[in-house]
C-alpha cells in the first residue's frame, strides 16, 4: 500500500472493483463541493470562475499523458472520445479486438452503417490481448487504424504500445483506448495518435470526467464530425456564421461541460501526479501479486497473464466446480467487493488497496473447501 497516497481515501479495506468504478478521494469529493457551494452563491464572477477548472485538468491530463494542453480536450466519457475518432475516420479499415469491451465496438459499427471507416475484427488468443504479430497477420493495404485498449478489460492484458505502432507503420492511426490504464500504468502514450480515458475508474475522479488526447496526425487526417459551438474558432462571436473547427484538439468539444466535474478531476489528477504513475503502479503490482497467490493456493485457475509486464491491475480467475455468483457471496460475506461475471471473478486493487484485503479473500476462498 502506497501509504501517502491511501491517506487521501476512505474506501472500505476489501474493496477490489477497481476496474469497473474507483471511488474518489476526499480532495476530489471536497472539490465538487466547493464548486456546488459556489454556483449556490452565484455573483458575476461565479461561471468565469468555474470555468477555469476545465482548463487546468486539461493543463493536468495533458502532463500525465506526456503532451500539452493544445492537443487535449476534455470529455464527459471516454465513449464520446471513441465516437468521435470513429467518425472522424472518412474511409478505410480499422482494425479492432472482437475481445474488447463494446464501447470500443459500437462506434465502429455505426461508422461502418454511414459508409465510413469499417471495422475488421482481431481475435486475440484466449487469455491473451492484441499483439504486433496480430496485428501483421490481418494488416492489409486498405488498414488506416488499430483501435485497442491500452490493457484489456477481461484479464488486464497490457498492449505494448510502442510494438504496436511499428506493427502498423508512421502512415497509420494508432487510437487507444486508456480507461483501463492511464494513472496507474506506465505505458508510452506518446506512440499513439489518439489517447481516450475516462475519469471514473482507476483516475478515481468521479462520473462525467474524461479526455482524450490527438496527435499531429490525428489532426490532419481525423475529420472533426462531431464538433460543436464550443469547438470552432472565435467561439464568443454569436454572428449566426459557420466557423472553422479550431485547430487543436478542442475541435472534439461538443459543449461546454460540468466546471463541477471539472474541479473533480482536477484534483485526481493532481493527486496522481503527486504521487506518480510508477509508484502507484508499484503498489498495485504488489497487491497483484499476493492476490494471486492466494487465489491459486486455493485452487484458483488464473486467467490474466502472470508476467507482471504483460499485466496491469486486474486479476481474472475461477474456481473449479464453484459458480462465480456463489464465490461472490463467499467474498461479500468477508467484506471483499469484486467484479461477478457469469463465467468469471476480476479482482482489481489500487495503490490505497491494504494487505488486508488479501488476507479476505484468502479467507473467503477457504470457506468454500469442501462445498
Amino acid at each position: 500500500m502506497l501509504t501517502s497516497y491511501a491517506a487521501h481515501f476512505d474506501t472500505p479495506a476489501g474493496y477490489l472493483d477497481f476496474a469497473r468504478f474507483g471511488p474518489p478521494s476526499r480532495d476530489a469529493v471536497a472539490a465538487t463541493a466547493r464548486a456546488m457551494e459556489e454556483t449556490a452563491r452565484a455573483d458575476h464572477t461565479t461561471v468565469d470562475g468555474l470555468m477555469r477548472a476545465e482548463d487546468t485538468a486539461r493543463e493536468a491530463a495533458a502532463r500525465l499523458a506526456g503532451t500539452d494542453a493544445a492537443h487535449t480536450v476534455l470529455l464527459p466519457n471516454a465513449s464520446t472520445g471513441v465516437f468521435h475518432a470513429a467518425l472522424g475516420v472518412r474511409d478505410g479499415v480499422v482494425l479492432v479486438p472482437r475481445s474488447d469491451f463494446p464501447a470500443n465496438h459500437y462506434p465502429w459499427r455505426r461508422s461502418a452503417h454511414l459508409g465510413r471507416a469499417t471495422p475488421r475484427w482481431l481475435d486475440p488468443e484466449p487469455g491473451g490481448g492484441v499483439t504486433p504479430e496480430l496485428v501483421r497477420a490481418t494488416l492489409t493495404d486498405d488498414v488506416v487504424a488499430l483501435s485497442v485498449s491500452a490493457v484489456d478489460f477481461r484479464t488486464g492484458f497490457r498492449a505494448d504500445l510502442t510494438a504496436l505502432r511499428e506493427a502498423i507503420g508512421p502512415d497509420r492511426l494508432l487510437i487507444v483506448d486508456a480507461i483501463q490504464g492511464f494513472g496507474v500504468a506506465d505505458l508510452p502514450w506518446s506512440a499513439a495518435d489518439v489517447v481516450i480515458a475516462g475519469g471514473q475508474k482507476w483516475l478515481r475522479a468521479g462520473w462525467s470526467t474524461g479526455f482524450a488526447t490527438l496527435s499531429d496526425r490525428a489532426l490532419e487526417h481525423l475529420e472533426p464530425v462531431l464538433t460543436g459551438w464550443t469547438g470552432v474558432e472565435h467561439v464568443g462571436l454569436f454572428d449566426g456564421a459557420e466557423h472553422p473547427p479550431a485547430p487543436d484538439a478542442r475541435r472534439w468539444s461538443i459543449t461546454n461541460l460540468s466546471p463541477v466535474t471539472a474541479a473533480s478531476f482536477t484534483a485526481a489528477l493532481e493527486l496522481v501526479e503527486r504521487h506518480t504513475v510508477p509508484a502507484i503502479e508499484a503498489a498495485i503490482e504488489l497487491r497483484i501479486t499476493e492476490l494471486t497467490e492466494a487465489v491459486t493456493a486455493h485452487g484458483g485457475h488464473i486467467l490474466s497473464p502472470t508476467t507482471p509486464s504483460h499485466r496491469a491491475g486486474i486479476l481474472s480467475f475461477t474456481l473449479p466446480d464453484h459458480d462465480p455468483a456463489l464465490v461472490a457471496k463467499a467474498l461479500h460475506a468477508e467484506g471483499v467487493t469484486p467484479t461477478v461475471r457469469t463465467d468469471s471473478l476480476r479482482l482489481s486493487p489500487h495503490a490505497s488497496t491494504p494487505p488486508e484485503a488479501t488476507e479476505r479473500v484468502a479467507t473467503a476462498l477457504s470457506s468454500l473447501r469442501g462445498r
